[in-house]
C-alpha cells in the first residue's frame, strides 16, 4: 500500500527540525507537501539517514522518555536545552503561540475545525506573480485523504495529479482546464478531477475552494 505525504506531515518534520524526509518507492507526495517542503527548506531522499540524522531524531525520543519515566528537572532542562539550540522546538512553539486554525477534537477521532479561524499560507505555484493561498485541515496523519482550503486572487497554476480531488466552490467563480477543455464552477458547485490529469486551476476574480484529495485507485 502507497504511503500518501501531505502538507502537514512536512510541517510537523519542520517542527521536528527535520532537514530532510525519507522515502521510499511506494510514496506519494501531494503538490502542497512539496510546496510546503520548498519553503521549509526540507528535501525528499530515499537514501539511507546518516547515524548524526538518526542522533537528533534520537534526542526528541529520549527527551519524550525522560517525562515518562520521571527524570529530575535538571536532566529534562538539559534535554530542552539542547533541542531548542538546534531549532527543534521552535515549530513546535509557533503552532501553539499561532495556531493555523481553531479546532475542537473528541476521542473517537471527530473533529470541528471553525472555518472563519483559518489562517492561510502562500501556496508555491512557481510563479511569483500568482496569487495562491491554501490551508491544510485534515492531514494523512487522521485520514487516508487529504482536505482543507484553497484561495486564488485574479491568477492561474498548473499541476500534474497523482491522486484524485474534489473541489467544492465556496465564493467566486472557478475555471478548471484539463486537455484543453475548460469549464467553470460557481458557488455552491462540485468539480471532480481524476488522478493523473494535467490541470489549470484559474480565477478572474477572487475564489476560494474546500479541496479534499483522495489516493488514487
Amino acid at each position: 500500500m502507497k504511503k500518501l505525504i501531505c502538507a502537514k506531515d512536512v510541517e510537523v518534520a519542520e517542527g521536528q527540525g527535520k532537514k530532510v524526509i525519507y522515502i521510499d518507492s511506494n510514496t506519494i507526495i501531494t503538490p502542497s507537501a512539496k510546496d510546503v517542503a520548498q519553503a521549509c527548506g526540507i528535501a525528499f531522499s530515499t537514501e539511507t539517514p546518516t547515524c548524526e540524522e538518526k542522533a537528533t531524531e534520537a534526542k526528541v525520543s529520549e527527551a519524550v522518555k525522560a517525562c515518562e519515566d520521571g527524570l529530575d528537572s535538571e536532566m529534562i532542562y538539559k534535554l530542552l536545552k539542547a533541542m531548542m539550540d538546534q531549532g527543534l522546538l521552535n515549530g513546535i512553539l509557533d503552532s501553539i503561540v499561532n495556531p493555523k486554525y481553531v479546532a475542537e477534537s473528541a476521542f473517537n477521532g471527530l473533529k470541528v475545525i471553525r472555518g472563519n479561524s483559518v489562517k492561510f499560507d502562500v501556496f508555491d505555484t512557481g510563479d511569483p506573480d500568482a496569487k495562491v493561498s491554501y490551508q491544510e485541515l485534515i492531514s494523512k496523519d487522521e485520514s487516508s485523504m487529504c482536505a482543507g482550503f484553497l484561495a486564488i486572487d485574479d491568477s492561474k497554476f498548473d499541476r500534474e495529479l497523482t491522486y484524485q480531488e474534489i473541489n467544492y466552490v465556496i465564493e467566486g467563480a472557478l475555471t478548471v482546464t484539463i486537455d484543453g477543455k475548460t469549464l467553470t464552477a460557481y458557488p455552491g458547485d462540485v468539480v471532480y478531477i481524476p488522478s493523473g490529469s494535467k490541470v489549470t486551476w484559474a480565477s478572474s476574480g477572487k475564489a476560494k475552494v474546500f479541496y479534499v484529495t483522495y489516493p488514487a485507485n
